[in-house]
């Protein structure tokens, strides 16, 4: 069974999405953005700003959930400009220093709001 997840420590959804989802296993979350909860957008901080608070709004969904940076299985980022990788890198590193999850990080053309990162995750929930 699906349940939905929200929280609003992490900004609203803004589409036909959730923040996250999950089936009491596994939690699947939306892309996070340097988006606060408050409705700051952080298009204009360095990568490393707005990867942390892409990681704020993640670690925000995952609390919800029941889950933690430890619980997470999986994480893709998506990057604006893959030149930015190392200081995204370096930031995501400190959030999951110990046994990192598996991780893809790929560029792509474009990303919500003109940001320079977004950052999804899979978690186990058992």
């Amino acid at each position: 069974m699906k349940r939905i997840i929200e929280t609003d420590d992490a900004p609203a959804a803004v589409g036909a999405y959730s923040q996250a989802t999950s089936n009491d296993s596994l939690l699947f979350t939306a892309g996070q953005i340097p988006l606060t909860a408050d409705g700051e957008l952080l298009d204009d901080e360095p990568i490393a700003a707005q990867t942390e608070q892409a990681l704020y709004n993640l670690d925000a969904v995952l609390d919800e959930a029941g889950a933690s940076a430890a619980d997470v299985l999986k994480v893709t980022v998506y990057l604006d400009d893959i030149d930015d990788f190392d200081a995204m890198n370096e930031t995501y590193a400190n959030y999951f220093d110990d046994q990192p999850p598996a991780r893809s990080a790929v560029e792509v053309a474009a990303l919500p709001k003109g940001v320079g990162v977004e950052i999804e995750a899979v978690a186990s929930l058992e």
